[in-house]
């Protein structure tokens, strides 16, 4: 039998502030189930799912971080190899959306150079807003980060997100050498092998 069911693996990070809801996402994304009462994540989490892209099998592989801030340097070593970031801000949390910057800083000093970035602006579902789309609008085009408007609650746009970022590192892989796309698989395959709880 064929040993591998994949054609590609990628690696995701969600990051973001505590409590925007990066776990609601990740659980909606992975098993189409929500619960409005998670708890804080304690360090690290991932799940993964294969999605289809242009007749390939995509293996995503989602870490799911603590916000909080005590977790922060836990985090850091995770954003080594992440081939792509999803920055989770609360559109009922201003000082979330502030945040945003820190966060795309950290990223700039832990993570690759090439990572491919998206931000979700989660529970969008929500009336009583305290930041706007188009000020979410207005911090993406800022930094040139394409933005998604999420519910995990309401399942609005969650697989789309995830699709959109698979996208974006399939076509930067699509066009590199062969030599550096194989290089890179294998060392992705390896250290996403020997982890616990991905079901």
């Amino acid at each position: 039998m064929h040993g591998k069911s994949y054609d590609y693996l990628f690696k995701l990070l969600l990051i973001g502030d505590s409590g925007v809801g990066k776990t609601s996402i990740l659980f909606r994304f992975s098993d189409d189930s929500f619960s409005p009462t998670f708890i804080s994540t304690i360090g690290i989490d991932f799940k993964i799912r294969t999605i289809q892209l242009d007749d390939k099998n995509i293996k995503l592989q989602i870490w799911d971080t603590a916000g909080q801030e005590r977790f922060r340097t836990i985090t850091t070593a995770y954003y080594r190899g992440a081939m792509g970031i999803l920055l989770v801000y609360d559109v009922t949390s201003r000082g979330s959306f502030e945040n945003i910057t820190q966060w795309l800083s950290n990223i700039k000093s832990h993570a690759s150079e090439n990572v491919e970035k998206i931000i979700l602006a989660n529970k969008c579902d929500v009336e009583e807003r305290e930041v706007s789309e188009e000020e979410g609008r207005a911090l993406s085009e800022e930094h040139g980060i394409t933005l998604i408007e999420t519910s995990a609650k309401a399942n609005i746009n969650v697989y789309e997100a995830f699709e959109e970022i698979a996208k974006m590192i399939k076509n930067n892989i699509d066009s590199k050498p062969t030599n550096s796309r194989s290089l890179s698989s294998l060392e992705l395959g390896n250290s996403g092998n020997s982890s616990k709880g991905c079901c």
